[in-house]
Order: C-alpha cells, then structure tokens, then sequence
C-alpha cells in the first residue's frame, strides 16, 4: 500500500512514468507503463529487475537487436473474433510486420547462450509463432502494404480489365484531343488533364457546344470548361463499376483470411502483449542506463543499505546545466536495529532531498525498475510506503496545513508495522513549536513501538 493518492506526484514518480512514456516505441509499451504499480513480492519484484538489468546489458553490448515495427495489433485481432468482420489492409500489414519483429526478437534470443540472458530467455519460452499467419499475409500483401493482384484470381482478373479500359480511355481521349485540336475547337498546345478522377479536355466557353460530352468543372475566372468526351464516358462508367467490384472482392479476401487466423487468434494475442512488454522493457532499460542505474541485492525483509543512491530527476536536471554541476550521492542504511533516520538542520541544507530520494527510489525498486546505487547496495521489500510531504491544505475539506498533517499521522498510526517505511517532511513543524515539538515526540515515540522503518527531517 502506498499513502496519500498523490503519493506519485509528491515524490515525482509521475515524472519517471512520463520519461518511460517517452522512450516506448509502441502504444503497447505506453500501456505497461500505465499499469505499472507498486509490488510487494519479492520474487515478483526480483523478476521485473532481473529482466530490465538484462536489456540494459543487452543494450550495451549488442548490435542488431529489433526495435522496429512494434505495432499494436491486439485491437485488429479482437475485432475480428466476431464472424463476418475483416482487418483494413494497413491494419493487415501492420500486423505482419509486427509479427516479424516478434520471430526476429525470439530469433535473437534462441541464438544466445542460455546464462547470458535467463530472465529475458524465460520471458520469451511461452510465446508462440504460426508461419501459416505470416504466410497467408504474404500471400494477400506485397512488402508495401498494397493488396497483390493474385491475392484472387478474380482480382486479377478485375485489375487487368481496369489496367485494359485505362489504356483505351487514354488512346481514346489522345484521338478526340487531336481531332478538337485539327478543327480549331481548342489550341495546339492544349493537353488532357483530370477533374473528380476522369479525364477530360479544356475548352474555351466559346467552343463548349462544338465538343459533346460532361462538362465536369470550369476554371475560376469562368473562361474555361473540362469536358469529358461523350464516347469515353461509358468506358469511365465502366470502369468505375470494375473498382467497386475490386474492393468487393478485397473485403472478400480479407474476410476469409481473418475466418483462417480466429483460431489462433489467442495464442496471436500472447504476441501481441509479448511485443508490448519488450518495449516496456526496453524503455525501462533505455532510461536505466541514462541515470547508470543497477539492479541491487535484494533481501526480502525490509531494510535499506544504499551506498551513492543519487535522485535520478536531479541527476537530469543537473545534466542540463552548463557548469556539469554533480550530484551529492546519499549512503544511507536502516536496519532492523536502527529503523528510523532522524534528520535536522538548516533550510536548503538537503533533508528534503534526502527524504525524496529514498521514497523514489524505493518506489521505483518496488515497481521494477532497476535504480541509481551502487552495485553492493541492499534492498528490503516494504509492504507500505507512507509519506507526508508538501502542504495538504484544503479550504473544501475545512483542512488546515496543521490539521492535515495530523491526518496524515493518525494513518500512519493505525496502518504502520514493521513492513512499513514511513517517510515524513518537516516533523513537528505547522504550528507552536513547543507543541507541535512534544506531538512529534508523542507520535515518533509510537511509531518506534510499532517498529516501522522511516526517515524524518525536521528542524
């Protein structure tokens, strides 16, 4: 459990979601992210940092590993459980490419020796590929996406009639152009141009009675009008009912081909996720390698041992600065003996800093994400993590800034344990300072009895 609902935004977690959200190739990936949460298993916990340590390595010292075509494909394959219904052809090709990218990333792993990758290796063995998907795709769409004319041989048939009425429209259009042009009805330069998918013949509005046909459009000042010749315009007709029974027949060819793929349709919905947890994955990684972050020991009782924890957000912030100013690294240790940390001294001295770090970065661990220490630093899984940072005035909840943070005591009372790290800003601070001095001890005196963990800055 995690405290207050803000808990995200008060330790800036919102912002390491939204750089993750940043470097996700895929709407999939973005989704994990999304999901993503606080963990409590450590063997959960233990399995999400193995995996993103792994493709950070993988990330460094390999080459050729795909990171293209992560499309979303699990909408166009839901969509299609239904009989009767079919994919578009983008969402066809979309989901060829995207199932490449799954063979090649599996294709990747299988050549790598087992020890090298065992928690990505793992991630990979469930998954499934079916050549028959791939290839019935193959043979209904080019390697552009467009439609192939033996995708069925009536398609054939029907392109080759277009391609056939196309050409006699131009030889046709070419012999009524040269004929208008030998009796002065338009001039000697004048060429054959398109208005709404036809071709027609400008003509001055002077000659338009001497050239039958459809007059299709007329030029802005008025001068001139397009006219389709009157023997074409059949073969137009014509033509335009060839395409309608083209695209008939293409939603014929993909319909059968989504009542081939329904049965596999779950087994192709496992890619699907697949796709999308490599890209969070790799997001994960891509950012854990930006703030040089390791995957550290990991016991599964609460304690901290951190050795150069660095907060990551200032870590980029200061990156960005012109003077290459350096972040101060944090050791800090809480154990089962000494599991509150007291921190005093002056404003803008670091204490706040200090309190941030260790709920981000224990946050952060907690939801797989590997983190900023060094590479021997210890880890305890925390059941909760409850804070009390910031101001929770609230006009609408009749709350003062003194009364909220009793608030947050009193919870903290009543949900803390020994599985609980506690993490509290500005201590005794709000009101009086001999009051608010002996509460703070009356509530830490408590809070000790109940053997939580915490760190608490104050004045």
């Amino acid at each position: 459990m995690v405290y207050p609902d803000n808990f995200e935004l008060k330790i800036g977690f919102d912002r390491i979601r939204e750089l993750l959200r940043e470097k996700c190739l895929s709407s999939m990936g973005i989704e994990k992210v999304d999901n993503t949460g606080f963990e409590a298993d450590p063997g959960r916990i233990m399995e999400k940092l193995s995996a993103t340590y792994e493709f950070q390595q993988l990330l460094v010292f390999e080459e050729n590993f795909p990171s293209d075509n992560y499309f979303s494909f699990g909408t166009t394959l839901e969509k299609i459980r239904i009989e009767g219904t079919f994919p578009g052809v983008r969402e066809l090709y979309d989901l060829r490419r995207s199932l490449e990218t799954v063979k090649s990333i599996l294709n990747f792993f299988r050549t790598r020796e087992e020890s090298r990758y065992p928690a990505l290796k793992k991630l990979c063995r469930p998954v499934k590929t079916y050549p028959y998907v791939s290839e019935s795709i193959d043979r209904i769409i080019d390697r552009h996406g467009s439609i192939r004319d033996n995708a069925s041989q009536r398609l054939r048939e029907i392109r080759s009639e277009i391609l056939a009425k196309n050409a006699l429209v131009s030889r046709r259009l070419s012999a009524v152009l040269k004929q208008a042009q030998a009796e002065g009805i338009v001039d000697s330069d004048t060429a054959v141009t398109v208005r709404n998918g036809r071709g027609v013949i400008p003509v001055s509005i002077s000659g338009k009675r001497r050239l039958k046909g459809l007059i299709h459009d007329q030029s802005a000042s008025g001068k001139t009008v397009y006219i389709e010749p009157q023997e074409i315009v059949e073969i137009n007709n014509d033509i335009v009912e060839l395409e309608y029974e083209e695209k008939r027949e293409i939603v014929k060819i993909l319909t059968r081909f989504a009542d081939d793929i329904r049965p596999y349709i779950d087994d192709l919905l496992e890619s699907s996720s697949f796709l999308g947890e490599i890209d969070f994955l790799r997001a994960k990684a891509v950012l854990g390698n930006q703030f040089k972050s390791v995957k550290p020991v990991v016991s599964d009782r609460p304690c901290i041992s951190w050795k150069e924890a660095i907060h990551p957000l200032l870590f980029l912030a200061f990156k960005k600065l012109p003077d290459n100013r350096k972040v101060v690294p944090l050791d800090i240790e809480l154990d089962d003996r000494n599991r509150i940390l007291l921190i005093s001294g002056p404003n803008a001295g670091g204490k706040s800093v200090c309190l941030k770090t260790v709920g981000l970065l224990q946050y952060m661990l907690q939801c797989g994400i590997t983190i900023p220490v060094r590479e021997n630093s210890e880890c305890g899984i925390f059941r909760d993590i409850l804070i009390d940072i910031g101001d929770e005035q609230s006009i609408e909840n009749d709350l003062s800034t003194y009364s909220s943070h009793l608030l947050n005591m009193k919870f903290f009372l009543r949900h803390g344990s020994d599985k609980s790290l506690i993490l509290i800003d500005e201590f005794g601070t709000g009101t009086e300072p001999m009051l608010g001095g002996s509460i703070a001890e009356a509530i830490l005196g408590e809070l000790n009895r109940k053997r939580v963990y915490g760190v608490l800055t104050t004045h």
